[in-house]
């Protein structure tokens, strides 16, 4: 596995805080968690914004109860708090209230200058049992999707490129047209 602060785009980001202090002191301000470094998140270029839209569009229009989409909420897991663009999760609203989701059916970042990072980021999900992993590239028009998850990762990647149907495994009967994420 490698450790995050052996990558340089992390690296970089990286603001040294104790674990117990994450939520007291980045309340509001735009940091993840990460195997307990805290890094600090990029703006958003339009491009990004688009996309991300785009992508919880296309979603949104097929996600049925008792699955939700949720756009940029965290993740609480292990000893990571990452704030996905984009994920599909099981439950309600009322079921997040309180408390945010503990893993996801779907997780999507867009990856417009992040991509070392958001490929870190697999380990964490694959980690955390999110069953399906989408970094989406809106420069390259493409998706690395990731499925299978597990301790060491995740079994199967793939690269698709559109003009292509993407069909989630992990959410039955969603199949995404990929020019309605690069419109």
């Amino acid at each position: 596995m490698t450790e995050l602060l052996e990558v340089p785009a992390i690296r970089a980001r990286a603001m040294k805080f104790s674990i117990e202090d994450y939520h007291r002191i980045t309340e509001g301000q735009p940091t993840e968690l990460l195997h307990g470094t805290i890094i600090r998140k990029m703006s958003k270029s339009p491009t990004h914004s688009s996309t991300a839209e785009n992508v919880q569009d296309a979603l949104e229009g097929q996600v049925k109860p008792p699955l939700l989409v949720l756009y940029e909420r965290p993740l609480a897991l292990t000893d990571s708090e990452p704030e996905p663009d984009v994920c599909v999760v099981r439950g309600t609203k009322a079921d997040f209230a309180r408390k945010h989701p503990a893993t996801a059916e779907l997780v999507v970042e867009i990856a417009v200058t992040t991509l070392e990072i958001d490929r870190v980021k697999a380990l964490i999900y694959a980690a955390a049992g999110v069953k399906e992993y989408w970094i989406v590239c809106p420069e390259e028009k493409r998706v690395e999707v990731f499925r299978q998850p597990g301790a060491q990762g995740y079994a199967e990647t793939l690269v698709v490129s559109a003009p292509a149907v993407l069909a989630s495994t992990a959410l039955p009967g969603v199949q995404i047209d990929l020019a309605a994420f690069f419109a």
